[in-house]
């Protein structure tokens, strides 16, 4: 039986701790596996996002792409990763190997990284982000799903929190170091690149000596076919509530590559476009653990509709406000909100789906949540193209708003559903 994700989940799944189980708080009592899935995640971020940083500039000024083709790339690429996700992330419930498949997605992206320097063409460039974001894919649900497999359902919203706060504090730092070598190298792009290949491969290193598959006190029930009509009806309405809103949400937040275009608006030097990925970095990772712990406190929707509100205040200040003190204040705004969302929204994932369909869960959501980002960034670019960015930022404030009302719904949902026997 399981509380509500608003309640705060006490679920007996195998894997979960059993209902009534006493556990420390804070993040002391987070179990060593996630720290560590913590730290593969920065490293591997800290290598994409050295590179993310720089690519949408790079592809603008130096090759000279359209904004329209930065968001079909962007958005292509993201919903390869979504789509990718949900068969590891159903493979890995075959298989019971959460760790396999993770090791797999980031040797794969680590060993993408050189292609990026070495590219001279978009052809190359388009086809190394392709590969990358493969990678991202068949990494993603596993990881999710190992992260609930091994935290206890009362901390959940925390280790979730905390393992984005790590990941996004290599977000920021990328970008960081990304200004640094630039101004180094005298804005030489592909020294940059190349220095990148580093911390994807120290990532690798970490997950293989510090990361264990849990070993269940009961084994979990075996599924044979995770992606079948009969296992997806098992992951219950409340789930597919989760999904719907989480789809929704992800119209009004298109890829961060046009925060990047709209620092180079308001007047920014090459140099200095990676500084609003640090901000926005920083906002994220400062607010991501302590909006899931008080997640796990006060409930999920309440977080999650904070989330809402601050990315319709994060377009409109990007979309009005003057200058480079309007750009920071919406790229504050806009970090603040991932931080207030995207930990929350695995929560209630791994809240709302059995144990032994996790995999499937987390990856059935990204894919329909990525197909819903290669949509809005392309939306998003084509209406930079006809009408400037104030046009871009609007839209996405108006998609948000209507986030809202799936917001109230999934609310009164979440209290009397329970998973199917």
């Amino acid at each position: 039986m399981m509380k509500t994700a608003e309640q705060g989940s006490t679920t007996t799944a195998a894997g979960d701790s059993p209902a009534g189980t006493r556990h420390g708080t804070g993040w002391r009592a987070i179990p060593g596996g996630i720290w560590a899935l913590g730290f593969v995640s920065m490293l591997m971020d800290i290598s994409s996002e050295m590179i993310h940083a720089l690519l949408p500039i790079y592809m603008v000024t130096v090759l000279g792409t359209s904004v329209l083709a930065v968001g079909l790339i962007e958005g292509i690429a993201e919903a390869t990763a979504s789509i990718t996700k949900v068969f590891s992330g159903a493979l890995s419930d075959r298989l019971g190997k959460r760790k396999l498949l993770a090791a797999l997605g980031y040797g794969l992206a680590a060993l993408t990284k050189p292609i990026f320097p070495l590219a001279m063409t978009l052809d190359w460039l388009t086809g190394a982000r392709f590969i990358d974001r493969v990678g991202k894919g068949i990494r993603g649900a596993p990881r999710d799903a190992l992260v609930a497999d091994i935290t206890p359902a009362p901390l959940r919203g925390a280790a979730f929190g905390l393992r984005q706060t790590l990941d996004t504090f290599g977000a920021f730092l990328g970008p960081l170091l990304a200004i640094g070598l630039m101004w180094l190298t005298a804005n030489h792009f592909q020294t940059v690149f190349w220095i990148a290949v580093i911390p994807a491969f120290l990532s690798i290193g970490v997950l293989l000596l510090f990361v264990r598959d849990p070993k269940h006190a009961q084994a979990p029930r075996r599924v044979r076919a995770p992606l079948s009509r009969r296992e997806l009806a098992r992951l219950g309405p409340a789930y597919w509530w989760v999904v719907g809103v989480g789809t929704i949400f992800t119209l009004a937040r298109f890829s961060e590559a046009f925060l990047i275009l709209r620092g180079q608006a308001a007047g920014l030097a090459p140099m200095w476009t990676p500084a609003v990925l640090v901000v926005m970095g920083l906002a994220f990772s400062l607010s991501a653990y302590p909006a899931g712990a008080l997640s796990d406190r006060v409930g999920r929707m309440a977080v999650l509709g904070t989330g809402l509100i601050l990315l319709v205040a994060a377009d409109l200040v990007l979309a009005f406000a003057p200058g480079l003190g309007g750009l920071t204040a919406g790229v504050v705004l806009w970090g603040l909100h991932m931080g207030f969302t995207q930990g929350i929204f695995a929560a209630l994932i791994a809240d709302s789906a059995p144990a032994e369909l996790r995999g499937t869960a987390f990856g059935m959501f990204n894919l329909l949540t990525g197909l819903a980002l290669l949509l809005a960034s392309v939306i998003a670019g084509g209406l930079w193209d006809i009408g400037g960015y104030q046009t871009t930022f609007l839209a996405g404030a108006g998609f948000a708003a209507l986030t809202l009302p799936g917001l109230l719904v999934l609310r009164a949902k979440l209290p009397t559903v329970r998973h199917p026997a």
